[in-house]
């Protein structure tokens, strides 16, 4: 199913551990803390303006829930959105072994980090995770291969984030 793999990559990207083991306080925070659930909490009309369908919308991994986890996803025409939603932080998000490429960007007001996933096409993905008190709300956007006259995704998502980022807790 093309948005099962659409959210696989911010699932290697933030995966269940970073080098072994999360931090005691990643794990605090997300027993503590009801996380933001963006399947029920992103209304439909903010989807829309991102070029979403809302009608394929889609929780978790392939439907599976992840623990310590929300996760929503959203077919466009040419790419697909992925929203996490944990209790890590951005500086585990920075250590784990296969995250890189680390920038400042601001997206929609909101100062986040943009990164790639190591051996993931340039062409095809990007990711961008912003602080919250929650801990971490990341964006990952990934392009459908084959279309032609594909945009870059990380201009892309800067551009479509503006819809969503606005929804987001801080």
């Amino acid at each position: 199913m093309l948005l099962a793999a659409a959210a696989l990559p911010g699932l290697v990207a933030c995966g269940s551990s970073t080098s072994g083991n999360p931090s005691a306080s990643s794990e605090t925070i997300a027993a503590s803390v009801k996380l933001f659930d963006p399947c029920t909490q992103i209304p439909d009309d903010t989807v829309v303006a991102a070029g979403l369908k809302p009608a394929t919308k889609e929780s978790g991994i392939a439907g599976v829930h992840q623990s310590g986890w929300e996760i929503c996803a959203w077919n466009g025409r040419t790419y697909s959105l992925t929203v996490y939603s944990t209790g890590r932080t951005v500086d585990e998000f920075e250590h784990k072994a296969g995250n890189v490429d680390f920038q400042d960007v601001v997206i929609g007001g909101r100062q986040g980090r943009q990164f790639r996933v190591d051996g993931a096409s340039k062409d095809l993905g990007c990711d961008v995770v912003f602080p919250a008190s929650q801990g971490v709300l990341q964006l990952g956007l990934l392009n459908y291969a084959g279309v032609d006259n594909l945009d870059d995704p990380c201009t892309l998502l800067t551009r479509i984030g503006a819809s969503i980022v606005p929804v987001l807790p801080k």
